[in-house]
């Protein structure tokens, strides 16, 4: 039934759909960036909800790709129209890659884009306090980086973009990269964003479940527990941490499954997960009346 509904509303999406915007994170060149070429330049494009009954909500997208692509189709835009089907707003995050660009680039460009889309709340119809942040595989790492490495923004500072904070109101992470310890890290994230050689210290420091507090913003977990690329154990520690710190928290398991599936809209298991995510989101006040 959830698999169904969520068809359904993807196909709705689909014929409502408004043409989407880009925006850049920064005018001019972005802080670190090398050059002007494309990878150089993180943007967010802005899917508007669809219809008069919208519930002033947004979602920035980070899709995954291991810090070395991006899955900016079903890991992007079709999720940014599931959600416009809702009455919530879609933003998908194009961040800048490694091996071309290390941390903390990405981190910055995730917490920029939570900056930008509150101080434009107003021109985008939405409540700044209704901002979360969705993120898959590595993308759901940057997205639970950005939930454990937040600050309230600089009121004295020059950029009026950096006076709001970057924290997200809540958080929705699918088959996530959350840890790089060594023993359930994902190699290939961890290569892309430190390098062949990377610090302990940044080993940590980025090993999420290690920051969780009761700050972290309330979250929805959804992996598999036969993904062969990212094992279930970075969901199961994150939520274990959550629930630790009492952060309200839901995860959902399912038995078999493989990695980067997205909405998995044509699987008739997995399917059922952007329903769980939908009634998640109706229970937290966050979808139209």
């Amino acid at each position: 039934m959830f698999r169904i509904a969520a068809l359904a509303l993807l196909s709705l999406a689909l014929v409502l759909a408004q043409d989407p915007r880009t925006i850049p994170l920064w005018e001019g060149r972005a802080p670190g960036a090398f050059a002007d070429e494309e990878a150089d330049q993180p943007t967010l494009t802005f899917y508007p909800a669809n219809g008069n009954q919208t519930a002033r909500t947004a979602v920035i997208i980070a899709p995954g790709g291991g810090y070395g692509h991006l899955a900016m189709n079903h890991e992007g835009r079709q999720v940014a129209n599931w959600f416009n089907a809702m009455g919530v707003n879609g933003f998908v995050l194009k961040y800048r890659l490694g091996p071309r660009y290390r941390h903390p680039i990405e981190l910055g460009d995730a917490q920029r884009a939570l900056r930008l889309v509150r101080s434009r709340a107003a021109e985008f119809q939405i409540d700044p306090n209704r901002l979360g942040m969705m993120g898959f595989s590595a993308g759901g790492h940057l997205t639970a980086t950005a939930a454990t490495h937040f600050d309230p923004g600089n009121p004295q500072a020059a950029d009026p973009v950096d006076r709001f904070s970057s924290r997200p109101d809540f958080v929705i992470l699918a088959y996530p990269v959350i840890s790089f310890q060594q023993e359930i890290a994902h190699a290939g994230s961890v290569g892309n964003l430190l390098g062949s050689q990377p610090d302990p210290g940044l080993i940590d420091d980025l090993s999420n479940e290690l920051h969780v507090t009761a700050q972290t913003p309330p979250t929805f977990l959804f992996h598999t527990s036969t993904d062969p690329v990212v094992p279930v154990a970075n969901s199961l520690r994150f939520y274990a941490a959550l629930r630790k710190a009492q952060v309200p928290a839901e995860l959902h398991v399912f038995e078999s499954g493989p990695h980067g599936v997205g909405l998995a809209l044509q699987d008739p298991s997995l399917g059922q997960w952007p329903g769980l995510l939908r009634e998640w989101l109706r229970h937290r006040g966050l979808l139209p009346q």
